[in-house]
């Protein structure tokens, strides 16, 4: 879940993983720890047409979520880091 010091969302105040609660590390409005951002609009043919569901999950939520897929996730080495 994240929070913004204005209205327009362009400064972050704090991000809390929505399945554990933990805050995470924010400097200067920029958010400085590892987290996965869930983000899903979904359309028809779901029973949650029109709906959009976004969260957010510390690195130790994800990797525990990620942990009980059957097929696992493919991991692909990036040289270039944003």
């Amino acid at each position: 879940m994240r929070i913004y010091m204005d209205e327009g969302k362009n400064i972050l105040k704090q991000v809390v993983c929505n399945q554990c609660g933990k805050a995470l590390k924010v400097k200067n409005g920029i958010l400085v720890e590892g987290v996965f951002e869930g983000n899903q609009q979904f359309g028809y043919f779901s029973n949650k047409d029109g709906i959009r569901h976004s969260f957010d999950l510390c690195e130790d939520c994800y990797d525990s979520w990620i942990g009980r897929f059957v097929i696992p996730v493919e991991e692909v080495p990036e040289t270039e880091l944003l």
